[in-house]
């Protein structure tokens, strides 16, 4: 064994490899040519919504008048089959007009006739009320005191200084008054318009959109203008039984005004969710002072009857071909609509909202239908660039 090699010892092992050089993290060139640019944007954006600022009111008459075009559509196309179209539109505007005239015609002159009657009665009031302060011991007692009728006398003298504010204030009445008429005249004539040209404005801007999507928005209108369409006429014809019904009832009972209240009730039907109530409360008062508690309870039951029966009867079988929304959608348009443009606000309420759903609903099955074409992972491929330095070509997607 002495001949035999000596052990060496085990070689210690190489050591680990070092690690990869982190890549270099790309550096933000901020340029000025960059933030001239982003600038710029902002600066484009902070005045298109200030010009709407500026702009919201004819915008607003814009839109509005846009949903009076889509509502009347439907009534001079079905006409326009049986005579020249602008006949149809003459006829459709005539009843659109009428119906203000007619509710005017109802409610006015009963105010007129109650007011004149209320001055008529004023001076036996007065001689009512003095005859009754002298026969009352303990009124002359209190005019001893306070001097009641001296007090009275002062501000009888202050009367005219009142009746000049109240002059003001009509004249900012009528000045209202003149702003509200020049704003129907202007909704009308855009709304008249729009009519007329029929399909060729949406066209117009539809065509501003890329070819392929001129389907899909086209579909889009044609969608919104039926759901549109169908909403005015099932909520003017609910609105219509909500007036007949209480007219029926009124009259019934005897309540005086039966026509004004009935057509109270008819408008206040076209405010969504509230607008039933507000008028069921509205003439449970007149009620409560005609027939005291006959008369009221008989309308309070009637009126808690009649909207369960319009909820659950009435709305659905009208409202059945038009868009179906969420009741708290609903609810939410109606108080923005309400927020932003008052009553007129709250009316257009659920038609805007069904506009924003058909569009969404829409743009949401365009963008399945794209997600399904391509199996997972693949990217789309850019189109091919055309010779002779052209623009690329546009990827032709089919509709949904």
């Amino acid at each position: 064994m002495s001949g035999s090699p000596p052990i060496l010892p085990a070689a210690p092992p190489p050591p680990p490899p070092p690690p990869p050089p982190e890549p270099p993290r790309p550096s933000i060139d901020l340029g000025a040519r960059t933030i001239a640019r982003t600038v710029v944007i902002v600066l484009v954006i902070l005045g298109v919504l200030y010009l709407v600022y500026r702009l919201r009111t004819p915008l607003s008459w814009i839109v509005i008048a846009t949903f009076i075009a889509v509502a009347l559509s439907g009534p001079v196309n079905l006409m326009s089959r049986k005579m020249p179209r602008g006949i149809a539109i003459l006829l459709a505007y005539l009843g659109l007009i009428a119906i203000p005239i007619g509710i005017a015609a109802i409610v006015i002159p009963p105010l007129v006739e109650e007011a004149t009657n209320l001055a008529d009665d004023v001076p036996g009031y007065v001689n009512d009320l003095q005859e009754w302060v002298n026969n009352n011991e303990r009124l002359k007692d209190l005019d001893r005191q306070y001097d009641i009728v001296d007090r009275l006398r002062e501000r009888a003298e202050e009367l005219p200084n009142h009746l000049d504010d109240a002059a003001s204030t009509l004249s900012d009445v009528g000045g209202t008054i003149v702003g509200s008429l020049f704003a129907a005249f202007n909704i009308l004539i855009l709304s008249i318009f729009m009519v007329a040209s029929g399909r060729r404005w949406v066209d117009l801007a539809i065509g501003f959109a890329r070819p392929e999507h001129v389907p899909r928005i086209r579909r889009a209108v044609d969608r919104i203008g039926i759901a549109v369409g169908n909403y005015v006429g099932g909520a003017l014809l609910q609105a219509t039984i909500a007036g007949v019904t209480t007219f029926v009832v009124l009259t019934i009972l005897g309540v005086p005004f039966a026509a004004p209240l009935a057509v109270l009730t008819a408008l206040f039907d076209l405010i969504p969710l509230v607008g039933a109530t507000i008028a069921a409360v509205l003439v449970g008062i007149v009620t409560a002072f005609h027939d005291f508690p006959v008369a009221t309870i008989v309308w309070v039951i009637w009126a808690i009857a009649y909207q369960q029966i319009e909820n659950n009867v009435i709305q659905p079988q009208i409202q059945r071909r038009a868009v179906e929304i969420h009741a708290f959608a609903v609810l939410v348009s109606v108080l923005f609509g309400a927020t932003l443009f008052g009553i007129v606000g709250a009316l257009l309420a659920i038609p805007v909202a069904a506009s924003i759903q058909i569009a969404l609903r829409e743009w949401w099955d365009y963008r399945q239908a794209v997600a399904v074409e391509l199996p997972p992972g693949v990217e789309r491929p850019e189109p091919p660039a055309p010779p002779d330095g052209d623009p690329p070509a546009k990827l032709d997607l089919p509709p949904p």
